[in-house]
């Protein structure tokens, strides 16, 4: 049977798929044209993953049909999705740190002479794709010791390498600097021009519009729009994927800080921090940015005490505090929001209860037993007030969506009272809705009288949210910015490139 060169290079019809307890997809339809990048949009448990699943055979789904280029293909498995010429970069990259590019771009399907891996040939093609995407990588170099960028890049080759007709690409850029975006936008655009179909899963939504041709947006697992991006505006797409028109991206804040109450005084450890110092007044909102290797996570570590510092000292409330693990910042009054959620922040197979308990044992334990009945009313309440999307918190926390696994993060260190509270980058995958929750909240904190320290690359919710910014290059705080709402990105990125 022949394939239809008139119709699409996708299309997905009539997809149902129902977990126990919640329905995730709804006669879900999805169409992708061949050399075109389609937006897909969506708050967390919208079932955009759930989606792209489907069509990677992660998921089977419980009804519909799946097309490409006009033939219905039987996805059952990864293996049959890698036949059909579906390649999908999730957001953790599928990538083994200790094999160098060429073996991971190979990895399973490798090229043999005589029965043994003709590495020769391997190394030979890997540098013919990187040369096709327009990137010098040493095709010899451990995945481990390359960048986020060139990660991502080793990733796309793996596409191409399995002749790839359609590339699903889930937040290509949540760890890019702005360079390195301009980058991969240049190879997707080439990809384009190739005629590869690009399935473009972003919460930046000022990406949509620079990258994307066409956009569709799901909604409680049903579709609710499907639109060429130049006939949308931004605050259209938020209204479709959140239900209701947000009037404001960035909550009003009127309480002016009081006091300092938290110090850091000359924190350093090697060249990752260097002589780090700042402060944090009453009711402030102390932003921190810098591009990617800035040194911020690694202060917010060291602040922690996930990580041995060389130096400095840290106070809170004039009183000079003993840190050499996260348990003694802990129980001086410091919670932190990490980074890495997933590695840092949660125990994947453990329930969304036990999660939220995690960090509060002592609150909740008398004499060694855990006092159930008041862990699950503050649970209750906390499911309330952040609207976490789950519908048994006995379930493991791996089957949230990345919103929902955030605020159960943010749970556990509010029902704690903590005084200092440290959000590095607090919104990362989050969908505007849900931005909007977490950015009321972080308010909340500091208008009860707490020090928040927002670390974040994107540098519209740092203008939006702080009141003042302190900026990182290098390991070092090269400037601050007092009055964060009349500056500009311009002036935070002339600290930034110091």
């Amino acid at each position: 049977m022949s394939s239809d060169v008139s119709a699409p290079r996708l299309r997905m019809r009539g997809i149902c798929k129902a977990f126990p307890g919640v329905q995730a997809l709804w006669d879900v339809d999805l169409t992708l044209r061949s050399g075109e990048v389609l937006a897909l949009l969506g708050e967390n448990g919208a079932g955009k993953s759930t989606l792209m699943k489907v069509l990677g055979g992660a998921v089977h789904p419980d009804r519909g049909t799946i097309e490409i280029d006009g033939r219905p293909v039987a996805i059952r498995a990864p293996e049959d999705a890698q036949r059909a010429g579906v390649s999908i970069i999730y957001q953790e990259f599928n990538l083994v740190p200790g094999l160098t590019a060429e073996e991971n771009i190979f990895l399973g399907r490798e090229r043999r002479r005589w029965g043994f891996v003709d590495r020769r040939s391997e190394r030979r093609a890997a540098r013919e794709l990187f040369e096709r995407l327009g990137v010098s990588i040493d095709p010899e170099t451990p995945c481990r010791r390359l960048s986020v960028a060139q990660q991502q890049i080793v990733e796309v080759a793996k596409a191409l390498a399995l002749r790839a007709r359609i590339l699903v690409m889930d937040e290509p850029t949540a760890t890019l600097t702005p360079s390195e975006v301009q980058r991969l936008f240049q190879v997707i655009r080439d990809l384009k021009a190739r005629g590869l179909g690009i399935v473009y899963i972003s919460h930046r939504l000022e990406e949509i519009f620079e990258i994307a041709d066409r956009v569709t947006v799901l909604r409680d697992g049903r579709n609710v729009a499907e639109a060429a991006v130049g006939e949308v505006t931004r605050d259209r797409l938020i209204r479709w994927m959140v239900g209701r028109e947000l009037k404001d991206e960035f909550p009003p804040r009127s309480v002016e800080p009081g006091p300092v109450r938290f110090v850091v005084r000359n924190l350093s450890r090697g060249d990752a921090v260097r002589d780090v110092s700042f402060e944090v007044r009453r009711g402030e909102v102390l932003g921190v940015t810098g591009l990617v290797g800035a040194g911020r996570t690694e202060a917010a570590r060291l602040i922690f005490g996930a990580d041995r510092r060389d130096g400095g000292v840290v106070e809170l409330d004039g009183r000079r505090l003993t840190i050499r693990r996260p348990r003694d910042a802990i129980r001086a009054g410091i919670g932190l929001l990490p980074e890495d959620r997933k590695a840092q922040g949660l125990v994947l197979k453990l329930s969304v209860r036990e999660n939220f308990a995690l960090a509060n044992l002592d609150r909740f334990a008398v004499f060694g037993w855990i006092r159930s009945q008041q862990e699950r009313r503050e649970l209750s309440e906390y499911v309330r007030k952040l609207r976490i999307k789950v519908p048994d918190t006995e379930q493991p926390v791996r089957n949230l969506s990345g919103g929902n696994q955030q605020k159960v993060v943010l749970a556990k260190w509010l029902v704690r009272h903590c005084e200092v509270l440290i959000f590095d980058e607090p919104t990362r995958g989050v969908d505007v809705g849900a931005k909007f929750e977490i950015y009321q909240l972080i308010n909340e904190a500091a208008a009860s009288g707490k020090c928040v320290i927002m670390i974040s690359s994107e540098l519209p919710e740092v203008l939006g949210m702080a009141d003042r910014i302190v900026v990182m290059h290098g390991g070092r705080v090269t400037g601050e910015i007092a009055d964060a709402r009349r500056a500009t990105q311009e002036d935070v990125m002339r600290l930034a490139v110091q």
